[in-house]
C-alpha cells in the first residue's frame, strides 16, 4: 500500500468536499501521521471514511469529522484545548500542534491508555491525557477551545461555564438518526452565540448514560 497516496486521497476525496478548506488544517492533516494512532492490522484502513473499532461497543471519529472540528474551533498558539473523550489521541495530537496545551479527559481506562500511549509514542509533549469524567469533574477549569468527541442530548451551562470569553465550544447534539454539530462561542461574560454547522450522527459520550425514558 502507498501510504502517501493513500493520504492524499484521503485529504482530497474525503476531507475537501465536506468543506474543509483552510490551508492550515490541510497541511495538517500530512503532518500528523494518522495511521501512526492505530495499530498495525488498521494502519491500512485509517485512510478510509468510516469510524475503526477501537475497544468493543467503541469506535473512532472519522477522518473527514476530526479535521472538520480542527477547522471549526480554530485554535491558536496561546490557547488552553479541553478534550473530552480521547479517541485515539489523534484529534488532540493536531490540536496540539495549534493550541500551547490540550488537557484531554477520558472515563474509559483502556481508552485513556490508548491515546495516552500513542501521544508518547509520536513525541507530542503538549497534550496530557487523563482519567476522569470530565462531565462530573470536582474541579472547575476555562478554556479557550473544549471538544466534545462523542454526542449529547443537550449541552449542560456548566460545560459552557469553562470557556473563557471569545472561547468556542464543539458538540454533536440530538438523538439518533440525525444529529447536529455545533458551535457555541463566549461573547461575554454573560452571551454565548450558537452556530449549527451540519448534520451528523456519533455515538454518545462514553461517560454519559442516556436519559431515563421510565415514566410511572
Amino acid at each position: 500500500m502507498n501510504i502517501e497516496q493513500a493520504r492524499f486521497n484521503m485529504i482530497e476525496q474525503q476531507i475537501r468536499p465536506t468543506n474543509v478548506s483552510s490551508p492550515a488544517v490541510l497541511e495538517l492533516l500530512s503532518i500528523v501521521k494518522r495511521e501512526d494512532f492505530f495499530p498495525l492490522a488498521q494502519k491500512s484502513l485509517a485512510f478510509f471514511d468510516t469510524g475503526l473499532p477501537l475497544f468493543p461497543g467503541i469506535v473512532s471519529l472519522t477522518p473527514k469529522l476530526e479535521a472538520r472540528i480542527v477547522q471549526e474551533v480554530a485554535a491558536k498558539k496561546t490557547d488552553s484545548v479541553l478534550v473530552i473523550g480521547a479517541d485515539t489521541g489523534y484529534l488532540a495530537a493536531m490540536l496540539g500542534y495549534q493550541a500551547r496545551h490540550v488537557t484531554v479527559m477520558e472515563a474509559v481506562p483502556e481508552i485513556r491508555e490508548l491515546a495516552q500511549n500513542n501521544i508518547t509514542k509520536n513525541g507530542i509533549r503538549n497534550v496530557d491525557v487523563q482519567w476522569g469524567d470530565a462531565m462530573q469533574a470536582d474541579t472547575f477549569a476555562s478554556f479557550d477551545v473544549i471538544v466534545v468527541t462523542g454526542s449529547l442530548e443537550s449541552v449542560p451551562q456548566s460545560l459552557q461555564e469553562q470557556l473563557n470569553v471569545a472561547g468556542r465550544l464543539f458538540v454533536v447534539v440530538g438523538n439518533e438518526p440525525v444529529m447536529t454539530a455545533q458551535l457555541i462561542t463566549r461573547e461575554s461574560e454573560l452571551f454565548f452565540n450558537t452556530t449549527k454547522l451540519f448534520e451528523t450522527s456519533i455515538p454518545r459520550l462514553s461517560q454519559v448514560a442516556p436519559a431515563s425514558t421510565f415514566s410511572l
